[in-house]
This record gives structure tokens, C-alpha cells and sequence, in this order.
């Protein structure tokens, strides 16, 4: 079968994470064909030349939150809403989470509202059994330039019982250090109302209604 070639335009930002809520995003990625019959791949609808707008076909488009599965019933006691992740972090320091790949393994990422796409590295996918067949070849900009890349399938990602899915993601090692396999973006988190409590020292994922 002939290979697929293909342009992945992916903005990656290594920033720090602010306390608020996310802007709204568009995350997804759209699959279209130029004026030579080329396939193509861009991030976000606004990223395709309008003239082949019509055209574009969204990919992994993120699925509505879903809330954890019930619980057997017991003793009242407080605790978060249905469907609200609350996540403990030190601050001053990155902000990881263990996210669950396709109801599976775990991988650490660092949450990353800078990120437009989540991000994991090949060797954590590799030990996710995370498979290549459909990858789409392309490439990232980032601060340090250009690096080819391969954008995988990801059934779902969950934190915290916060899930979403399917998505595109990128197979990139960023060197992040050890325990750190990738960013966790806005594909995912744009799903959420993020609230950072520094006191507290929780962040807050907030389903959007």
C-alpha cells in the first residue's frame, strides 16, 4: 500500500500553567486534501486555507466529558460532584498527573495549558501497547524548531475519573526529565473548567455543561 503523506501542523509551547480557566480552542484535528490531491493534516479548523474549509474532515474529535463509573452506594460522606477530577500538586512545581491510556496503563504527563495537543512520549506509548498502523506522519514547531513526529489514536485518556476521547496524540519524546513522559494539552482540557487553588493545593477539572 502506498505510504500516506501528510503535513501535521501541531503548535507545541513548553509554558507554565496558569490558574484560571482555559479560553476556549479549537484542538482538533482536521484531515483535508489540496489543489494537488495531496492529504493533509492541520490543528484546528482555522489552520486549513478557507478554500478547502468545506472539505475538512474533523479527526479525534474529543468526546463530551465522561463522569466515573457509580459507586456502591454507602455511607454519606463529602465529596466532589460527579465528574469533577481533583488533582493534588506542590506549588512552584510542574504540575504532573498519572493519566490512564484506553482504560489500561498508566503514563505521567504535565499539565499543560500552553500545549494545543497532548503529547506522549514513543517509549510510553510503546509500553501502553499503544499501536502505529493508522499514525499520521507530520511535524511540530516548538522553540527549539522543527521535528518530525507521528500523530497516534488514542481511544481515551482519563485523570482522575475525568475522561475524553478519542484523541489524535503526538508520539514526541520532549526530554522532560525522568518520570515525565509528556504534556497533557487542550485537546483534553479544553473539555474542563480548570481552577488551580495554590492554598488549597488542588487543581480542579470542572466538567463544561
Amino acid at each position: 500500500m502506498k505510504a500516506l503523506h501528510a503535513v501535521l501542523s501541531i503548535g507545541l509551547a513548553l509554558g507554565g500553567v496558569l490558574p484560571g480557566a482555559l479560553s476556549p480552542a479549537s484542538a482538533q484535528i482536521y484531515r483535508w486534501t489540496d489543489e494537488r490531491g495531496e492529504v493533509r493534516f492541520s490543528q484546528g479548523i482555522q489552520s486549513v486555507p478557507p478554500q478547502f474549509r468545506g472539505s475538512a474532515v474533523m479527526m479525534g474529535a474529543p468526546s463530551a466529558p465522561a463522569a466515573p463509573a457509580p459507586s456502591t452506594p454507602g455511607p454519606a460522606a463529602s465529596s466532589p460532584a460527579e465528574g469533577v477530577a481533583r488533582i493534588p500538586f506542590t506549588p512552584g512545581q510542574p504540575i504532573v498527573v498519572s493519566a490512564r491510556i484506553n482504560g489500561g496503563g498508566n503514563t505521567q504527563l504535565i499539565l499543560d495549558t500552553g500545549a494545543q495537543g497532548t503529547l506522549i512520549s514513543p517509549t510510553a506509548l510503546a509500553a501502553l501497547g499503544i499501536s502505529y498502523r493508522n499514525a499520521v506522519r507530520g511535524s511540530i514547531k516548538g522553540v527549539t524548531g522543527d521535528a518530525n513526529v507521528l500523530a497516534v489514536r488514542i481511544d481515551s485518556i482519563e485523570v482522575e475519573g475525568a475522561r475524553v476521547g478519542p484523541l489524535m496524540v503526538v508520539s514526541h519524546d520532549p526530554g522532560l526529565g525522568s518520570g515525565r513522559d509528556g504534556l497533557l494539552g487542550r485537546d483534553f482540557l479544553d473539555n474542563f473548567i480548570v481552577t488551580i487553588d495554590s492554598a488549597a493545593r488542588v487543581v480542579t477539572l470542572t466538567p463544561k455543561k
